[in-house]
């Protein structure tokens, strides 16, 4: 029952101590080249690609004479294109694409590097070897290209390869990346020749780069790329958001006033949810109480700020109060400890849509609107706005924007910055009305933005399974209860090497129903979220369905809990709303079934971590506990060296003695790390997660039968004398998805089931950096700056009544002193 869950989490942040950390990783081998074949074979593919550079100088009047150029480079698949940088020359990787068995990155050469280049493949070919490894000189740079050639405009693409223009005279908006030192550089090329640029309030900085949308010919582009080499990377600038919205189901209702009256309705003090969408109408009496005018805020004031489509009431209901049909029907008290904001994205019908909107940068605004006018107010903000039809399985300005905001640092902000809360949809598959022409769910992937690391994304499922609906009697749903939503998208198509796990959780979401001949499917209203429509009186009410309005009861429930615990940071909120996370029983069978960690993986990318409950996300239970740790880190030091700087190690309150008791029986271990990385989304951050990410964590608990020591030696290098391999330590299967599912993103989660007495034993955990931006290409006040982790762990034994929470405490207790003592010694 839920009203089990009414104890406090328990904070073992002051159980964990610091440790200098060095990273347990390998460089891999590669089968070695034939040194003569491949370095001639190079020199002359520089030589020719580098007279491609000078071929097109002077190839138009207006462009001054440019003092470099770009050539194309083919790694091994799996290279990193940092394998090419040369910081002092001024080589630098662009663009980087990743192609079947191959990886091709345009690689900046200015003039006067030219020969340190040439001298690089000259050395390789024909230096003395080395008398340690037997290599020739540079071998570890000179044997990961495959090939060199001229530069070519689809290596600078780096969005879907469709969209790319084949036609010169073809005119669009154009999103040019270059580098932070190159914007000048490209206003002036523009200017030459006559190009739309749009203005600073329309771009998005990044640490290394500055997106530019430039209304332009794919031929005009092609000259500005070849013939300056201010251009690093080409994508589209403007974006299309789709609203998911089945036809308004109007009902009437005559209670709307009654619950109204029986809410006690929220001050100003308290936590809002910032709705990004079409507007809100809050004329409604179930939103007015908890929505002022002085905060509703429009991109452009022209606009307005009521609602002109009538999805963004639709999402302030649910917001607000959640699905109606209860809240109508009993006649409680009902108090409110959040609030409304709504900030209009879109320009309403007959307004100029020809305006080069960067959705990246529109986002921001919104974001800068709300802050503005009620600076001291926490928030949530919540979009189920997605860019039609465009996968999210690389980062996009838009979702990079997103990550930015939510790390508090976007352009205008300053070390004052909070971090923020960001809700986002995952998108819907079209709602065909033809059975036949349903496709599984799986081949629409999740939509950009979606793919945002530092959002909670949200899919749906269904619960709903009786159709009440006068003249579908005989009608039958589409999936059954607990299934994935009808209308929910997935990101099992994306390449779990280089993308996040979205969506993290799921929400109702309505289900569809399918004519007895199964020729037919339609939504119903009883198998639709009841919500408040844009108009009042008789039909101030609408059915409401699809991942929108998952998203929105996602975002009430982020607010219900920043109002419940004000001191958690926004890393916790998010934490704890995926670590409350469960999988509905046909979830399971499907999770349970595979027979490989590795099969999961696709399951997870469809579900999520599962459903969430306000109840579990707030508090514990006896045998239900959570452990909460909010810590700082410094992942990173630069003192001579660049290389890691700390771990940390937890003694986790394990309650031995009941594990002990409990021998065979069933528990569960869930562990949840949630941080926000500083997105760097330039260049090869699409094809290398640890390029787009500012830092990266993971967590390592130890193994059955593992003594501490070894422990400590297995997960950190600098526990272990030097040159001193790693220990090795069976680990256990029973992890749901093991540490090879972590791969990108900045939220891990992983749940460990088995017998009590496995536990025990096992209560040190590692929490360690990985590799990010920060360490490899920031200035050293960068290499040295602090972040931010929280940390929830989960104790539980399914269906048996103990009181584990008890058993916590007293570890606690005991474990605090033992830590305190040992921060004297040190002192």
């Amino acid at each position: 029952m839920a009203s089990r869950f009414t104890l406090p989490h328990i904070d073992v942040s002051a159980l964990h101590t610091a440790s200098r950390y060095s990273g347990t990783g390998s460089g891999g081998s590669s089968v070695p080249r034939i040194r003569g074949e491949h370095g001639r074979k190079l020199t002359n593919e520089l030589n020719v690609a580098l007279a491609a550079i000078t071929e097109l100088r002077g190839a138009d009047p207006r462009l001054e004479p440019a003092d470099g150029g770009y050539i194309e480079v083919e790694l091994r698949s799996g290279t990193s294109a940092d394998v090419l940088e040369w910081k002092k020359q001024g080589i630098r990787p662009g663009a980087t694409k990743d192609r079947e068995n191959a990886r091709t990155v345009a690689l900046y050469v200015p003039d006067n590097s030219r020969e340190a280049i040439q001298q690089i493949l000259y050395d390789y070919l024909t230096g003395p070897l080395s008398p340690k490894s037997g290599n020739p000189p540079n071998a570890s740079r000179v044997e990961k290209i495959e090939e060199i050639r001229r530069a070519r405009l689809e290596v600078f693409w780096t969005d879907d390869d469709k969209a790319l223009p084949e036609d010169p005279q073809h005119l669009m908006w154009w999103a040019i990346w270059a580098h932070r030192d190159n914007e000048a550089a490209v206003e002036g090329v523009c200017r030459r020749l006559s190009l739309r640029v749009a203005s600073t309030d329309r771009r998005l900085y990044f640490p290394e780069v500055v997106v530019i949308p430039v209304l332009a010919r794919r031929a005009a582009i092609e000259l500005m790329t070849f013939a300056t080499g201010v251009v690093s990377e080409l994508r589209r600038a403007s974006d299309t958001p789709v609203f998911f919205l089945e036809d308004a189901q109007e009902s009437q209702n005559e209670w709307v006033d009654d619950l109204a009256a029986r809410i006690v309705w929220p001050g100003n003090e308290v936590p809002a949810i910032c709705v990004m969408d079409t507007g809100v109408n809050r004329g409604h009496s179930l939103i007015e109480p908890a929505l002022t005018a002085t905060d509703q805020h429009a991109i452009d004031r022209d606009w307005g700020v009521d609602d002109h489509h009538s999805h963004g009431t639709a999402m302030a209901g649910l917001a607000l109060h959640g699905d109606l049909t209860a809240a109508l029907s009993d006649r409680s008290e009902r108090r409110l400890n959040h609030r409304l904001e709504s900030v209009k994205l879109l320009p309403p019908r007959g307004m100029d849509p020809n305006d080069p909107h960067s959705y990246g940068v529109i986002t921001q605004t919104a974001v800068s609107l709300a802050e503005i006018a009620a600076p001291e107010r926490s928030r949530i903000f919540c979009m189920a706005v997605t860019n039609d039809d465009v996968s999210g399985a690389r980062p996009s300005t838009w979702s990079a924007a997103i990550d930015q905001a939510v790390a508090g640092t976007m352009n205008a902000d300053d070390e004052t910055a909070p971090r923020r809360l960001f809700v986002v949809s995952a998108g819907n598959v079209p709602p065909e009305i033809e059975y036949a022409r349903i496709s599984p769910q799986d081949d629409y992937p999740a939509e950009d933005p979606s793919q945002a690391w530092n959002a909670i994304t949200v899919g749906g499922y269904t619960d709903l399974n009786q159709i009440a609906d006068t003249g579908y009697e005989d009608w039958s749903c589409l999936v059954d209860a607990g299934e994935l939503s009808p209308y929910s998208r997935t990101s099992v198509n994306w390449a779990h090497a280089r993308a996040p796990i979205k969506p993290e959780v799921v929400l109702e979401a309505g289900n569809r129903a399918v004519s007895p001949a199964r020729r037919e499917v339609l939504g119903l209203d009883s198998l639709s979220l009841l919500t408040t429509a844009p108009t009042t009186g008789a039909n101030a009410l609408t059915a409401f369905q699809a991942t929108s309005a998952a998203t929105a009861q996602a975002a009430r429930l982020v607010a219900r809990l920043t109002a419940e615990h004000p001191h958690y940071w926004p890393e916790t909120i998010r934490a704890l709303v995926v670590h409350s996370a469960e999988w509905t029983e046909p979830m399971l069978e499907q999770l349970n079934s595979p027979v490989g960690k590795k099969d999961r993986y696709p399951l997870m990318r469809r579900f999520g971590y599962g459903v969430p409950d306000f109840d579990r996300a707030s508090a514990s239970a006896r045998n239900h506990l959570a452990l909460i740790a909010q810590a700082g880190i410094q992942p990173f030091r630069l003192k001579g060296l660049r290389e890691f700087n700390e771990c940390h190690y937890y003694q986790l309150p394990l309650p031995s003695a009941i594990l002990e008791e409990l021998q065979n029986t069933v528990v569960e271990l869930k562990v949840t790390l949630s941080y926000f990385i500083d997105p760097n989304p330039g260049f090869s951050a699409n094809v290398d997660p640890q390029r787009y990410q500012s830092f990266g964590l993971r967590f390592d608990l130890q193994r059955r039968g593992e003594l501490v020591e070894r422990f400590k030696q297995r997960v950190n290098a600098a526990e272990r004398e030097d040159g001193t391999r790693a220990p090795t330590h069976p680990d256990d299967a029973r992890w749901m998805f093991g540490p090879g599912s972590i791969s990108a993103g900045s939220l891990h989660c992983d749940v460990w089931t088995g017998p009590a007495v496995e536990l025990l034993s096992r209560e040190f955990l590692c929490v360690k950096p990985v590799l990010g931006w920060w360490r490899n290409r920031a200035a050293k006040d960068v290499v040295n700056r602090k972040t931010r982790y929280s940390l929830v762990i989960t104790l539980k034994t399914p269906g048996v009544d103990v009181d584990l929470y008890s058993g916590v405490i007293a570890a606690k207790n005991r474990i605090e002193s033992i830590v305190a003592t040992e921060y004297d010694i040190v002192v």
